[in-house]
């Protein structure tokens, strides 16, 4: 079976008086980001990825395919943006109780295909595969 997750490139962390943080999911980010913004950022991310992840069964072992359509025509280091959207994601599926964990015994094999510009819906789509 396949499952097609869409994730998005940032999470909007709420202010009370500003207008909200955003907050890139990037290594870039995510390894200067003070640790308490970081945690809020990934809860919200939780939040967001609910109604797609909710009630969702996954059987393991599973491989990845991770697609990035990129906000602009610029030159993007991919593997900043699917490192972190595939800890923040994999970590949620396994808060869901989609499956069992996220370890190398579950998740096989994680493919990265080439990215893709998308102005008006920038995002990550991410395809699970069921294998035998």
């Amino acid at each position: 079976m396949i499952h097609k997750i869409t994730s998005p490139l940032y999470i909007d962390l709420p202010r009370k008086t500003m207008r909200p943080k955003r907050v890139h999911l990037n290594m870039n980010t995510y390894r200067n980001l003070h640790h308490i913004s970081n945690s809020q950022a990934k809860k919200l991310y939780f939040k967001q990825m609910r109604t797609q992840l909710q009630g969702l069964k996954i059987k393991t072992p599973v491989e990845i395919t991770y697609k990035v359509y990129k906000p602009t025509k610029r030159i993007m280091d991919k593997m900043n943006v699917v490192s972190v959207v595939s800890k923040y994601l994999l970590d949620s599926i396994t808060e869901y109780k989609c499956w069992e964990d996220d370890n190398d015994n579950f998740v096989k094999t994680e493919i990265i295909l080439p990215t893709e510009h998308d102005k008006d819906n920038p995002r990550i789509e991410i395809i699970i595969k069921e294998i035998n």
